[in-house]
């Protein structure tokens, strides 16, 4: 055990420390505000604060740790060896950045509270981040980081022996439109012709009816290959459907269609099932409860995961709302166009609400990686490198791989014709670590 010392006690010091040595360095923690008990301890131990007592490991405190709420905060970026970091915490340190308020910043999204300018959908853009301005993005640096503080006090503490975690795979695949033709109604299968039609779309139109008439398979039916690869695969696949009423942002096929009511049972018999939380549903914690109730009633549990829409996050109010209806798992944080680390990380982390200074008990799931950050390169070749790539930051760590593909994305058509071998070659490095 490691037992931290500190003049204060405070939450954001505890969800950090925790976050750090327990989830990712596998040392559990405890606390303590008293000399003499810190001096007493025989095991693994650190002060952290202003100054040390004496000759402990120490690491210097910048005091975000010790604040409440937002402040104007001096981030001053510098680079440590093959990665980056801020709060620079001076000579008597043991190590030379204070990790923990760094990472307090990035895992409470500190900067999404901050004024910043938002896309079109209102979300907070990777052009905001520090870690796309400082050119650490593409790195889990909070993990990177708890590496660098274990060597360290692997050099104060050599008899001590640290556990080692591993590799593995998260795979999320989401659901906004279950079939391309089928299922949606007389009405809107008719507006659809007939923009086909103005829009000289003919192909479109034929394979319409050709699905509806049962001579082709639907393009975005491809639940009997996600059943299949679940079955052979040790690791269990997070499936979030939309169930939403139709509008302008989401336009998924309606509950009252039995097919769509059985394809979500059909699935939730083999893989984790959760909410795609529709765009209405962001803002509304009285949409959002229709739409878990809703969910629960189909596949007969409680369901406690969810993505939202367009993986769009209102801090802090998104959040509280899951929490308010009992929904313990989130995988909305990342960036839909751009491979990287949103919050810094690869390790799921519980969300740290700022204004009421608590740490709840909402899990949150980075993606490093969704499929339409790999539509700019043309080659499957291309793909396939920068992919691996992105796979190996989260080897580096011994990390969790989180990654979002969409039900379309497995499709034959010809904008997604190299995703399914793209999907595969992910599960397989799932493979090759068991070996």
């Amino acid at each position: 055990m490691l037992l931290i010392y500190s003049y204060k006690i405070t939450p954001r010091l505890k969800f950090v420390f925790k976050q750090i040595c327990t989830r990712i360095l596998n040392i559990p923690v405890s606390f303590t505000s008293k000399i003499e008990e810190f001096i007493a301890h025989e095991n693994l131990k650190l002060s952290y604060g202003s100054q040390p007592l004496g000759s402990e490991f120490f690491v210097k405190s910048n005091g975000l740790l010790f604040e409440q709420g937002l402040s104007d905060l001096n981030l001053n970026v510098q680079s440590w060896d093959d990665t980056k970091c801020f709060f620079s915490s001076g000579e008597k340190s043991m190590i030379p950045f204070d990790i923990f308020s760094a990472s307090f910043y990035l895992l409470s999204r500190y900067e999404e509270y901050l004024p910043h300018v938002k896309d079109s959908y209102g979300r907070f853009t990777k052009d905001e981040s520090l870690g796309f301005k400082h050119q650490f993005l593409h790195q889990p640096v909070i993990d990177i980081w708890a590496y660098k503080f274990q060597d360290a006090l692997k050099t104060h503490f050599p008899k001590y022996e640290f556990k080692i975690r591993k590799f593995s795979l998260n795979p999320v695949i989401d659901v906004p439109v279950a079939y391309y033709f089928k299922n949606k109604g007389l009405l809107r299968t008719l507006g659809e012709t007939l923009s086909d039609l103005f829009s000289l779309r003919f192909k479109f139109i034929y394979d319409r009816f050709s699905v509806l008439f049962g001579l082709k398979k639907d393009p975005y039916d491809n639940f009997n290959w996600i059943i299949n690869r679940q079955r052979v695969s040790s690791i269990k696949f997070n499936v979030f459907f939309l169930i939403g009423n139709f509008n302008t942002y989401d336009k998924n096929n309606s509950t009252n269609k039995k097919q769509f009511i059985s394809l979500i049972k059909s699935i939730a018999d083999y893989c984790t099932v959760g909410i795609k939380a529709s765009y209405m549903a962001l803002d509304s914690l009285a949409i959002l409860k229709s739409e878990k109730q809703l969910m629960d009633g189909i596949i007969n549990t409680d369901t406690t995961t969810v993505r939202s829409s367009f993986s769009k996050i209102n801090l802090p109010s998104t959040y509280r709302n899951y929490i308010d209806l009992e929904i313990y798992s989130d995988y909305t944080m990342g960036y839909a166009d751009t491979i990287g680390f949103r919050a810094g990380t690869c390790t799921p982390f519980l969300f740290y609400d700022l204004d009421y200074e608590i740490q709840t008990p909402l899990k949150i799931y980075p993606y490093q990686l969704m499929d339409f950050s790999l539509l700019k390169y043309t080659s499957f070749l291309d793909k396939k490198e920068t992919l691996l790539n992105a796979i190996s930051e989260v080897k580096k760590v011994n990390g969790l791989f989180t990654f979002v593909f969409h039900n379309y994305a497995l499709s034959s058509i010809p904008r997604w014709s190299d995703f399914k071998s793209l999907f595969n070659i992910i599960l397989e490095t799932n493979n090759e670590i068991s070996k």
